[in-house]
C-alpha cells in the first residue's frame, strides 16, 4: 500500500507540472498586451512599461516560467496587482467559506444521494423508482444559479427562514456558521446529488442481479444487510469515481454560488480577479484548484484498494 501511495504520487509530479504551465500561459493566452491590459486604456506609455518590468514580461518566456515555478515552490504566489498584497494571503482570507461550502455540500450530497440510489435500486421499475430518478433528471438538468435564486427566493425573502446572503464564520458559532451554508449547499449539492444516484442506482442494479446476491437472500439475510453491507460494497468503485470527479463540478459551481449568496470565499476572489486582470491572483487560484483536484484524484485511487482488496496496480 505504501509503495502503491508512494508511485501515485510520483505519477501527480508531471501532471502538476503540466498544469503550472498552463496556469502560467493564461497571462500570455489572453488578448492583447498583458501589461496594457492590465494598466488600462488610459495609462500611459510609461505606466505600461513600468508593469511590463514589474511583471517580468520584457524576459524570455521560460526565464519567466522558471522564475515562477521557483518562488511557488517557495511559497511565493506572487502579489496582486491591485491590492498589492501577496497572492497567498489574499487566498488565506477566503478560504475557509470556500472550503465550508464544499464539505457541507459534500456531506449533504452523500447523505442523501448514495440512500436515493439504492432506493431506486431496490424499486426498479417502480414508482418510486421513477420518482426519484425523475428527481435527477430535473436537477441534473437546472443551472446552479436558478437553484440558488428559486431557493432564496423562498426560504430566504418569502418564508424568512434563512439567511439570503453573507458568510459567518466557524470561530463565531458552529450554528450561525451552518445557518449561512444551508441554502448554498442545497443549490450547489442538486446537480451533485443528481449525478451521484444516478451511478449508484446503475451500479447497483448490476450488483443485485449477481449469483452471491441470491445466495444471500436464501440464506435469509435481511434486506438492509443485503443492500447495504453486501450490494453496496461491492458496488462503490463506480460511486467513489463520480465522486472524485463530481468534486470538478463542486469546484465550478462553487463560483457560481458564491456570486449567489454573496460568500466572500475563492469564487468571489476569482471573479473580482477576472474582472480586473489580476493575472496573478487568477494564476494562483486556478494553480491551487488544480492541485485540491489532483489530490482529489489520488485519494480516490487510494480508495479504490480499500473498497475492493482485489485491485492493486
Amino acid at each position: 500500500m505504501v509503495s502503491y501511495i508512494f508511485r501515485r504520487i510520483l505519477a501527480t509530479m508531471p501532471v502538476m507540472a503540466i498544469v503550472a504551465l498552463f496556469v502560467f500561459s493564461l497571462l500570455y493566452i489572453a488578448p492583447g498586451d498583458p501589461a496594457a491590459v492590465i494598466a488600462g486604456d488610459q495609462a500611459s506609455p510609461a505606466d505600461v512599461e513600468r508593469i511590463r518590468q514589474a511583471l517580468g514580461l520584457n524576459r524570455p518566456f521560460l526565464v519567466q516560467f522558471g522564475s515562477w515555478v521557483w518562488r511557488i515552490l517557495h511559497g511565493d504566489l506572487g502579489t496582486s496587482i491591485f491590492t498589492n498584497l501577496p497572492v497567498g494571503s489574499l487566498i488565506a482570507q477566503r478560504i475557509e467559506p470556500t472550503l465550508s461550502l464544499m464539505v457541507i455540500t459534500l456531506v449533504l450530497t452523500l447523505l442523501i444521494a448514495v440512500p436515493l440510489g439504492v432506493v431506486a435500486a431496490w424499486k426498479a421499475g417502480t414508482w418510486l423508482d421513477r420518482t426519484i430518478m425523475a428527481f435527477a433528471v430535473f436537477g441534473f438538468s437546472l443551472p446552479v444559479f436558478v437553484v440558488g435564486y428559486v431557493l432564496a427566493y423562498v426560504f430566504a425573502l418569502h418564508l424568512e427562514w434563512l439567511p439570503v446572503q453573507g458568510y459567518t464564520p466557524l470561530a463565531e458559532g458552529f450554528w450561525p456558521w451552518l445557518v449561512n451554508l444551508i441554502l448554498p449547499a442545497v443549490a450547489l449539492g442538486c446537480v451533485y446529488i443528481a449525478l451521484i444516484a444516478r451511478i449508484t442506482r446503475a451500479a447497483m442494479l448490476e450488483v443485485l442481479q449477481q449469483d452471491y446476491i441470491r445466495t444471500a437472500r436464501a440464506k435469509g439475510l435481511g434486506q438492509n444487510s443485503i443492500l447495504f453491507v453486501h450490494a453496496l460494497k461491492n458496488a462503490a468503485v463506480p460511486i467513489v469515481t463520480v465522486i472524485g470527479i463530481g468534486i470538478a463540478l463542486l469546484i465550478g459551481g462553487a463560483v457560481v454560488t458564491e456570486s449567489v449568496f454573496a460568500i466572500p470565499g475563492l469564487g468571489r476572489l476569482t471573479i473580482d480577479a477576472i474582472l480586473r486582470r489580476d493575472y496573478p491572483v487568477i494564476q494562483g487560484i486556478v494553480l491551487l484548484f488544480s492541485f485540491l483536484y489532483v489530490l482529489v484524484n489520488l485519494m480516490v485511487d487510494v480508495t479504490y484498494t480499500l473498497v475492493d482488496p482485489r485491485i492493486r496496480y
